[in-house]
């Protein structure tokens, strides 16, 4: 499933002061690809990774996954849409504190019909992630590493097509940010779903298929491998 992103524009509105965040943003994700988004802070890679992931909708421009334009779409289909294809993994892990390393991972799930045994999911999704024997633990008994790896789980129960990963290492040091990092180069391909995120790191960057620079709103620049483009 592509992405294909259109003219995309977004502009936030603060005391009456208009902020050109997003100008006229025009480019294509592959899910064969994982693309990395680099930019200094306010270049707008958040929130252009929001405008994809549907957390919002751009001001102007359209947004297409397989040929729908989803911008179109009302609140409760983009809801269902983004529960069923897509995963999202934050800087901060977003785990529910009172609830076990399953019991967070059932939480996707609960309104969700699947086709898919949930309990086996669970424990193949825990297997690969390297969390079996934490299951019944709660997240304040786990470390930050172990967290983000129940976050990348949990991002990835509903066999989504694509990941969106925000700074998904920017809380780790270097040695877990390597080992996070490296477990979403083997989820790409083992669970066969399109990687796109976020971050500062440029070493990281430059493991990935695809590097997006961007720069006050705008892609400056569109790196795949060893060749290089400008826009």
């Amino acid at each position: 499933m592509d992405i294909i992103v259109k003219d995309v524009s977004h502009t936030f509105s603060r005391s009456g002061i208009q902020s050109d965040v997003l100008k006229g943003l025009t480019c294509q994700f592959s899910a064969s690809d994982i693309t990395a988004l680099v930019g200094p802070s306010g270049s707008g890679k958040s929130t252009f990774l929001s405008l994809i992931g549907s957390l919002d909708r751009p001001t102007a421009g359209q947004i297409d996954y397989d040929g729908q334009d989803i911008t179109k779409w009302k609140n409760r289909q983009l809801s269902t849409f983004r529960a069923q294809e897509i995963g999202f993994v934050f800087q901060q892990f977003h785990l529910l504190p009172a609830l076990t390393v399953k019991e967070n991972l059932l939480v996707p799930l609960l309104k969700q019909k699947t086709d898919f045994n949930k309990e086996d999911r669970i424990a193949e999704i825990l297997e690969k992630v390297g969390l079996t024997a934490k299951q019944s633990a709660l997240p304040t008994q786990l470390s930050g590493g172990q967290q983000q790896r129940v976050a990348i789980a949990r991002a990835l129960i509903n066999r989504p097509r694509w990941i969106l990963a925000d700074e998904p290492t920017g809380n780790l040091d270097s040695g877990n940010g390597e080992m996070i990092f490296q477990l979403l180069l083997d989820l790409h391909q083992e669970e066969q779903c399109g990687i796109l995120f976020v971050t500062h790191d440029l070493a990281l960057a430059e493991r990935a298929d695809r590097i997006l620079f961007m720069q006050d709103g705008q892609i400056v620049e569109d790196r795949r491998k060893q060749t290089v483009r400008s826009v």
